[in-house]
């Protein structure tokens, strides 16, 4: 409901401050994405300071710890639909009761997840990596196994996460997340590399390498997924019980929800994974696929505040809903559109300048794999608010509950266009494509057409969504 001192006071209504409502919710998860960004790079930091084999291991597996952490966010999408729909309504039980059945949910989908991703990691490293990458396939595997034991923190988390903001919540996980992340970051200078002095001091030192890294995720994710279960029955959640089965009339509501968000996820990662496989026929296969993990991790500097104003449209969508007010529910959601690509523009133009040097740093002067990716992370500059845009307009329309259309914008993006501009631009005529069919038309660009196919299929994933957005069929919804 609006606070009194966002409104405007108007003869016979209330009109509020639409701009205060929105970054009200949303500067809290912009300041908590803040901190996983600079996580981010620190961990791209230490593991670039690696053999460089690690880079290799590391960016095959971020097709996968995308597609795993993705399942759980698909998961807290039906959770802050629900619980918005609820608290906008003002039902006390009905929020409730939707927090702790997508929370039950959680812990036994986080498990199964976890289990799925130690089976599976042989064989995506074996599937991603350049064959005579031996020690790059083996640092993936052992990587794949630690990272797996924080997924069910990660399934509970961003559930727990998501049911908070659909009651408007957005301060509590940013502490609790954000000491989360300074624990992960001192955990993997602890864990990455051999004992050492810094300053003087001796700093204790496990020497794991890139498997230091996600058990030091793993680790830190237990310890807050502790933090968030004894905190919740302070909030208007109230309690919830991690061993409870979920219902089945409940986990069909919210999976209504979760489910296209899940497959949008899952054939989103997929995509990228066609899009590696690409880049694992260029020269320097290597060298590309180590780029595209430190690329996307400089990226996220630009796409933080959208991800904080999508996390913010999603829920007051779906509060707004719960009101009866679908005017508010479209106002709030473009507002928020609007910040988040002005404040990417913003950004976009000191990262295109700095880019070499943040990147030469980040990967301990390893010229061929920073050269790749400075060349990709100027080619997302030029379209990256558009993606903006995306990220808000998907965020607002599956607050409401709507995640089939934003399943339909991302199959034409990066199925549809992506991946069949990435293999025209980036592979020759005749190329044996899979090793059996050979290309009728091909430009042999190598990696560098595959960044033009991101980049531009990133723009039209960002018109889409607004086009889809402003059609307003978002509107009806069932949840």
């Amino acid at each position: 409901m609006p606070n009194p001192a966002d409104t405007d006071q108007a003869p016979g209504q209330i009109h509020e401050n639409a701009s205060r409502v929105v970054w009200a919710l949303a500067w809290p998860a912009v300041a908590l994405n803040s901190l996983q960004v600079i996580n981010t790079l620190l961990d791209r930091g230490f593991i670039g300071h690696l053999q460089p084999f690690a880079l290799t291991a590391h960016g095959g597996a971020t097709n996968v710890m995308f597609l795993m952490f993705s399942l759980a966010v698909a998961l807290s999408t039906g959770a802050t639909a629900l619980v918005s729909r609820a608290f906008g309504a003002g039902d006390h039980t009905e929020y409730r009761r939707s927090a702790q059945e997508a929370f039950s949910l959680a812990v036994f989908g986080g498990i199964t997840v976890a289990l799925v991703t130690i089976i599976i990691s042989p064989f995506a490293a074996s599937a991603l990596l350049p064959a005579t990458d031996v020690d790059a396939k083996k640092a993936m595997v052992g990587f794949l196994t630690a990272f797996a034991l924080s997924l069910p923190p990660a399934f509970i988390i961003n559930t727990l996460a998501g049911s908070l903001r659909g009651v408007g919540d957005t301060k509590s996980p940013m502490v609790i997340s954000g000491v989360q992340i300074f624990l992960h970051m001192a955990l993997n200078f602890m864990l990455i590399f051999p004992a050492h002095k810094l300053g003087g001091i001796r700093i204790p030192g496990a020497d794991l390498g890139l498997t230091g890294a996600g058990t030091a995720q793993a680790i830190s994710g237990w310890l807050a997924t502790v933090a968030y279960v004894l905190y919740i029955p302070r909030t208007k959640l109230g309690k919830v019980h991690p061993f409870r089965l979920p219902a089945w009339d409940w986990s069909k509501r919210i999976l209504r929800v979760a489910v296209p968000a899940g497959v949008m996820s899952t054939l989103r990662v997929f995509s990228m994974t066609a899009f590696t496989l690409v880049l694992k026929q260029v020269a320097d296969a290597s060298a590309a696929i180590a780029a595209m993990s430190v690329a996307f991790a400089i990226e996220s500097i630009m796409f933080m505040p959208s991800f904080g104003l999508s996390a913010a449209a999603g829920a007051l969508v779906g509060q707004s809903l719960g009101m009866k007010r679908p005017d508010r529910a479209s106002r709030l959601g473009w507002i928020a559109g609007h910040y988040a690509a002005l404040v990417t523009m913003i950004l976009v133009t000191p990262i295109y300048i700095a880019a070499p040097g943040i990147i030469d740093f980040l990967v301990g002067g390893k010229q061929d794999i920073a050269q790749e990716a400075t060349t990709l992370l100027r080619c997302l500059c030029t379209t990256e608010f558009l993606f903006g845009y995306a990220m808000v307009m998907i965020g607002s329309m599956q607050g409401a509950g709507d995640t089939v259309r934003p399943l339909w914008i991302m199959l034409i993006s990066l199925w549809g266009l992506r991946l069949p501009l990435a293999i025209l631009l980036a592979l020759p005529t005749g190329f044996p494509f899979l090793g059996f069919f050979h290309l009728p038309v091909g430009l042999g660009m190598g990696a560098f057409g595959a960044w033009i196919a991101m980049a531009s299929t990133q723009a039209i994933q960002g018109i889409l969504s607004l086009i889809a957005f402003q059609q307003g069929k978002w509107k009806t919804a069932r949840v």
